[in-house]
């Protein structure tokens, strides 16, 4: 007999669950307002450690990475925001994002204890933030609010958001690697449901993995877009961008695609070619232009929509192109393995430098995936042309002023890594915190057991300090 409850994206608000609701985040757990975590360079922090069964619901981060060229006349110990934004024309303080910094950090995330993570990318590209150049959006899955007097340039301001479900049965780690040479500070919510039952066996597993290929390898970059001589067969697919090739049993549901293009005409002419499981040639699903892929025609425009559209455009950024595409309702399945190419230019015929994140569902275990080195990862963005020329014989007020500003220099930066010191080791603090609130609350959730926490030092505590 067939069921009469009605099953749509909306469909379980209408039904009642003994799940219980929680949230690891970033906020201030001596009850103030610095509700931010410092990441160090080179350091790995944890952002929720969390006891399954379960699911994440929703991840929600913005965050700021400055550079500090000179001192400012404010000592850091005395300002209780993370960056003051005081233009730096009024000689108060002299503060500059990092612009590639959305490519230093790399998000990882874990599930079940495995060893490997399920999901490695560059933060920024993740959210669809790609290249470290700022551009809003809207998706179903994903969305990007950036900062709108920063929109459109490299390291601006943005908020990210996941509505991706991420589920997990005994274990989900969520985790940020900060591979700069500089610290940077990360707001987070990362809101998730715990059951009371073990996840169905039929589960897949989210994952998602960047690639980039700096550049394609083209047989004619020199030749122009459309023109008849690029006109030639491939019927092999062989030399394509590959976006994901994994093995298992799932569903691939989409990826954000950015092109850095070269040659000034159109990157687009290229064809998705999608091969599953045996497939030799022709591929199960055989595309006719990228525009086509992503749901555009006649070139991509200025729109975003909730499973296609375009964050950073070609018009508004020469030579910068980014664009997505989600199969939420119409995922691609594969029982055996999946591999999802892109042609770069008809026949693989352009040279730029493309870089993609793939989002996929499967089994566990997960494939292992790397990532690139952070110089490998860095984006090729305009660099400007600056002339300069030696110092001219200084007057002794001339060198009393450098004299001066080496000084006052010097005592800012012994000033701001105390500050720094001092926030590292209470992060400690709350990250051990965040990893024992993921136990779970065993009278929240009837029948559920609680693994024994880590133990968290008293707040004058100093362990873990460096």
């Amino acid at each position: 007999m067939a069921s009469s409850t009605r099953s749509g994206l909306l469909s379980s608000l209408t039904k009642l669950s003994t799940a219980r609701t929680a949230r690891a985040s970033s906020w201030d757990q001596t009850g103030r307002n610095r509700d931010n975590w410092i990441i160090m360079p080179g350091e790995e922090r944890v952002l929720a450690d969390i006891e399954g069964p379960g699911s994440i619901t929703h991840i929600w981060m913005t965050q700021s990475c400055r550079i500090q060229p000179g001192p400012g006349q404010i000592s850091p110990e005395l300002v209780g925001v993370p960056m003051l934004e005081i233009h730096n024309a009024l000689g108060v303080s002299w503060e500059v994002v990092d612009p590639d910094y959305y490519r230093k950090i790399v998000l990882k995330m874990y599930w079940d204890d495995q060893e490997t993570p399920s999901v490695i990318a560059p933060l920024g590209d993740f959210f669809g933030l790609m290249n470290s150049l700022s551009g809003s959006y809207d998706s179903l899955p994903l969305s990007v609010s950036a900062k709108e007097g920063e929109l459109n340039t490299f390291g601006g301001s943005a908020a990210f958001n996941s509505y991706f479900e991420m589920p997990f049965n005994s274990r989900a780690r969520i985790v940020v690697e900060n591979q700069n040479d500089i610290p940077y500070l990360q707001y987070f919510y990362i809101d998730y449901e715990l059951y009371t039952e073990p996840l169905p066996e039929d589960t897949a597993y989210f994952h998602a993995h960047w690639r980039r290929q700096k550049p394609n390898a083209g047989w004619g970059p020199d030749l122009q877009t459309n023109s008849i001589e690029v006109a030639i067969p491939n019927l092999t697919g062989e030399d394509n961008y590959v976006v994901l090739e994994t093995e298992g049993q799932g569903h691939y549901v989409g990826c954000n695609l950015a092109v850095r293009h070269f040659q000034g005409s159109w990157w687009g002419e290229g064809d998705d070619m999608i091969f599953i499981d045996d497939d030799t040639w022709p591929p199960s699903l055989h595309g006719t232009g990228m525009e086509d892929y992503f749901g555009h025609a006649w070139g991509m425009q200025h729109n975003a929509f909730l499973m296609n559209g375009t964050m950073v455009h070609e018009e508004n950024v020469p030579g910068f192109h980014h664009s997505y595409r989600f199969h939420m309702t119409d995922p691609i399945r594969f029982q055996k393995r999946i591999k999802v190419t892109f042609e770069h230019g008809h026949a693989n015929h352009l040279s730029d430098d493309w870089s993609s994140t793939a989002y996929w569902y499967q089994t566990l275990p997960s494939p292992v995936l790397d990532i690139d080195a952070v110089e490998e990862r860095l984006p090729l963005r305009p660099r400007d042309q600056v002339e300069e020329l030696p110092l001219p014989e200084l007057t002794p007020a001339q060198q009393a002023a450098r004299d001066a500003s080496a000084e006052r220099m010097q005592r800012f930066t012994e000033a701001r890594d105390a500050v720094r010191h001092e926030r590292r080791a209470e992060i400690d603090h709350w990250e051990r915190a965040n990893a024992r609130a993921g136990t779970g609350n065993p009278a929240a959730v009837p029948g559920r057991k609680q693994r024994p926490g880590p133990v968290i030092p008293p707040a004058d505590s100093t362990e873990g300090s460096v």
